[in-house]
């Protein structure tokens, strides 16, 4: 979560003008006892900070047993002891998820919220009549002051936090969480452990933190173990539930859209990049992401073993950098300055590496090693799900396109006019659909003239200048042999027919060059002509089947019994 310098400066200057000061006036207000127990304090401080650094994080909430010997250390030692104690925590707690330059504002932040926390807690303990050392803990009037102690610590933290969430961080939330749920938890979890060391404490002394520190260690380690490979099989689940998305997307552009989307979910990334091989000679640079958004940004191509993706494509290995200190000699010139911690995988298919992800946190040790782990398996999902999407592609292109001309064939006419019959049954303002069908004149003797490899030829070509006419207002299909239609939508009768006289005098007026098969394939340039008929609806049909009836027979009665090279209208 990112806040201003602004923010950041009021932080710091609000710590420096309020712990001091604070911790000078707990100093001299409270009672505390020091003197003569220097080991005790040093073995529970001991404890403190090796329990600090082992937090089960339960749902993101860490849950640390801490708590249970900072209790021990109130009740017997006193409010300053206790500060001092907490205080001490956080900060191994915070360089223990090795935070960077950017989250130093935490540390003030986590230290005016544990200060507050410690004093409102004991403020309430005095106020109950609470007092240290030896406790009577058969006496109901000392759990009860260790209650209101207990509770209001609870309530306190958890209102801190909730607000500071709000006004430092703009994050809203209702107050009654899960994260209070498990805070709940916690506190019932350490709450007897810690009156337990407390009573033991009173009773044999400092062997009492042996007694109970070894299992509440042991305990916390193996509950750490326990959470860190729950995460694991977490990540792996999900791991797996993408690969089964992707295996369902049967686009290039959509595989590749759902995994940047559930990989930015899943690991703390706040820059990704998809680098495709162009050939053996370099990378470039395809997709761009910032914090999940796609950027529109150009960067120059990559060759082989420049900068970290160029290396991992050389080595064909991934590589997992968690500061800045170990990637900057390599290098990647398209990294913003304030990235830290980078992981770079090899898509590899056929024994190839066909693409480079990249993907990048301004945060130090963002990644761990088995995250890496699960980058490698996603990229191989994401080799194996393009692979199938560009097959896929290809294999409905070959379905849809006439082999010779590349135009679109009879079967996608038809599913587009369905479709556009669709809209306008569907649309409350009707709009036109036209359909021009041209035919070929005399095309049987330009075979018979020149051969039909030579009849290719021209329908190729024709087929090319078509394109260029129509552009993108329009679809293009060969309709069969030497006819072809041209679907254009939203083109009212008049537009249509400028269309279709341009497409006619461009046939007639530009000669086709040609190779005369029949002539030892010399090229020459032969002249043809084209008779073309168009309906429009729904004025002028029903249904997408009349529509085309329509316009064929314009064509015929039309255009090629009244002398061809001509464009006809269809009439009711």
């Amino acid at each position: 979560m990112n806040i201003s310098r602004k923010t950041k400066t009021i932080i710091w200057s609000l710590w420096i003008l309020i712990f001091p000061i604070t911790m000078w006036l707990i100093y001299n207000q409270t009672e505390y006892t020091l003197f003569g127990y220097e080991v005790d304090l040093f073995s529970f401080l001991l404890l403190t900070i090796i329990l600090s650094i082992l937090p089960i994080v339960v749902n993101g909430t860490p849950i640390l047993f801490i708590e249970g010997v900072s209790l021990v250390v109130f009740l017997y030692f006193g409010l300053f002891i206790e500060i001092i104690f907490s205080q001490l925590a956080m900060l191994v707690l915070l360089l223990n998820i090795k935070i960077g330059k950017k989250d130093l504002h935490r540390l003030p932040i986590n230290s005016l919220m544990f200060l507050g926390v410690s004093i409102f807690g004991g403020g309430v303990y005095y106020l109950l009549g609470g007092t240290h050392g030896s406790l009577d803990m058969s006496s109901g009037h000392v759990l009860l002051t260790i209650l209101g102690y207990e509770l209001s610590k609870f309530f306190g933290n958890h209102t801190i936090l909730y607000y500071i969430k709000r006004s430092v961080y703009k994050v809203k939330g209702p107050y009654l969480s899960k994260d209070l749920m498990w805070e709940a938890y916690s506190k019932l979890f350490h709450f007897p452990i810690a009156i337990l060391l407390f009573m033991l404490y009173i009773e044999i002394g400092l062997v009492a933190v042996l007694y109970v520190g070894i299992p509440l260690v042991s305990l916390s380690l193996i509950l750490k173990l326990y959470y860190s490979s729950k995460r694991i099989n977490s990540y792996l689940q999900k791991t797996s539930e993408l690969g089964h998305e992707l295996a369902g997307r049967l686009e290039v552009s959509r595989v590749v859209d759902l995994f940047i989307e559930k990989t930015v979910e899943m690991l703390p990334v706040d820059y990704a990049y998809i680098l495709d091989t162009v050939g053996d000679e370099y990378l470039q640079v395809i997709r761009h992401y910032e914090k999940g958004n796609e950027q529109k940004s150009q960067f120059r191509t990559i060759i082989k073993n420049q900068g970290i993706s160029g290396s991992v494509w050389a080595n064909e290995q991934s590589v997992l950098y968690k500061t800045k200190k170990e990637w900057r000699e390599i290098g990647e010139f398209y990294l913003p300055d304030t990235v830290e911690s980078v992981i770079s995988v090899p898509v590899i298919r056929h024994k190839r590496v066909v693409a480079v992800l990249l993907f990048a946190s301004n945060r130090k040790r963002a990644f761990e090693k088995y995250q890496l782990s699960i980058v490698e398996i996603l990229a191989s999902y994401l080799g194996v799900a393009t692979e199938n999407a560009r097959h896929h592609a290809e294999a409905k292109r070959k379905s849809e396109r006439c082999a010779l001309t590349g135009l679109y064939n009879y079967r996608y006419l038809e599913e587009l006019l369905d479709l556009e019959y669709a809209k306008i049954q569907t649309n409350k303002e009707i709009k036109p659909l036209s359909l021009i069908l041209l035919d070929i004149d005399h095309f049987k003797t330009v075979n018979d003239t020149y051969g039909h490899q030579s009849g290719n030829e021209i329908l190729v070509q024709l087929a090319m200048r078509l394109i260029n006419i129509v552009g993108d207002i329009g679809t293009i299909s060969r309709y069969g042999g030497e006819e072809f239609v041209i679907v254009l939508p939203d083109t009212d009768k008049k537009t249509t027919h400028l269309i279709a006289e341009t497409v006619r005098q461009m046939i007639a007026n530009r000669p086709f060059t040609i190779h005369d098969d029949l002539a030892g394939g010399k090229k020459i340039k032969v002249r043809i002509t084209a008779s073309i008929g168009f309906a429009t609806a729904p004025e002028d049909a029903e249904g997408p089947l009349d529509l085309l009836r329509h316009a064929d027979r314009a064509m015929y009665t039309g255009a090629k019994q009244a002398g061809r090279n001509k464009v006809a209208m269809y009439v009711k």
